[in-house]
C-alpha cells in the first residue's frame, strides 16, 4: 500500500488525475472503475482540462461505475448516471456505449446485479478502480458488515450514509434507502486501486484504515490490505489524526 500525502483537495485531485491519465496513455483501452460524489469531482475536472488542453482521448476506454441508487430515475440530477454525465462524460470523447453503471430502475434487481458482474468480466476486468471512503469506512456502498466475498449486490443504506448524502437532495427523506453496488470482491479483483480522501470529515476513517492491523468486515476499507496494488492519495486534513511515524511507514 502506497500513501501519497497532499496539501489540499486541489493537489489531491491533480495527482489522482495524473495517475489516471498515465494509465490511459499507457493502455488506451483501459477499463476504469469510477466513483461519484464530491471527492472525485475535482479529479474529473482535471481530466476534462487535460482532455481540452492536451487531447487525451477516451475513445477506446471503457468505464464501470461502482454503484447506483435503486428507484431513482436515471434522468434525476441526483442519479449517479446524471452525475457522471455532468461531471465527466459530457465533456470528453468517451463513447456513450462505453460507459456502464448499474441500472437502479431494473425490473429484476438481482438479475441486474448478475448482469453487471458479467459485463465487468466481458470487459476483462477493471484496470484502475477509483474509490472514496465513507466516514464509517464504506467503499462503494459496501457498508460495515459487508462480506469481502460479495460481488455486485443490493445494499440497504445506513442512516449515516443517507445523512451524508442528504446534502445533494432537498431533504433526508428524498435520499433512496437502497442501492446497487459492486461488491468488495469486485473491487479486490481490479488490477490497481486508487483511494482518495480529503477533508477533516474523513480523518477518523483514515486513521482507522492506516492503523488497521488486519482486514475486518466491520470496517470495509480495511479489505484493501488484501490487494497488492493500492495507492492512497489523501490531503493534510484527512490525515490529521494519523501519527507522523505511521505516515512514514507507507
Amino acid at each position: 500500500m502506497e500513501l501519497i500525502q497532499t496539501q489540499d483537495y486541489a493537489e489531491m485531485s491533480r495527482v489522482a488525475a495524473e495517475i489516471l491519465i498515465k494509465e490511459i496513455k499507457t493502455n488506451p483501452q483501459a477499463v476504469l472503475g469510477l466513483a461519484t460524489g464530491s471527492t472525485p469531482a475535482g479529479t474529473y475536472e482535471a481530466l476534462i482540462r487535460d482532455h481540452e488542453q492536451h487531447g487525451t482521448s477516451y475513445k477506446q476506454v471503457h468505464t464501470v461505475n461502482l454503484d447506483e441508487y435503486i428507484g431513482l430515475d436515471q434522468s434525476d440530477p441526483n442519479s449517479y448516471k446524471s452525475f457522471m454525465k455532468a461531471h465527466l462524460f459530457n465533456a470528453i470523447d468517451l463513447p456513450e456505449t462505453h460507459a456502464f453503471l448499474p441500472n437502479g430502475e431494473a425490473t429484476d434487481i438481482q438479475e441486474e446485479c448478475r448482469r453487471y458482474d458479467e459485463k465487468i468480466r466481458q470487459l476483462g476486468g477493471v484496470d484502475l478502480q477509483v474509490l472514496g471512503i465513507g466516514q464509517n469506512g464504506h467503499i462503494g456502498f459496501n457498508e460495515p458488515g459487508s462480506s469481502f466475498s460479495m460481488t455486485t449486490h443490493v445494499v440497504e443504506l445506513t442512516h449515516n450514509t443517507r445523512k451524508a448524502n442528504a446534502r445533494f437532495f432537498k431533504q433526508l427523506k428524498d435520499v433512496p434507502t437502497h442501492a446497487i453496488t459492486m461488491g468488495i470482491k469486485n473491487i479486490l479483483e481490479s488490477r490497481r486501486v486508487l483511494l482518495l480522501a480529503s477533508g477533516s470529515s474523513k480523518a477518523e476513517a483514515m486513521a482507522r484504515l492506516l492503523n488497521a492491523e488486519q482486514p475486518d468486515e466491520a470496517f470495509p476499507a480495511s479489505a484493501l490490505y488484501l490487494h497488492p496494488h493500492v495507492t492512497i492519495i489523501a490531503d493534510k486534513e484527512a490525515l490529521a489524526l494519523v501519527e507522523d511515524q505511521k505516515r512514514r511507514a507507507f
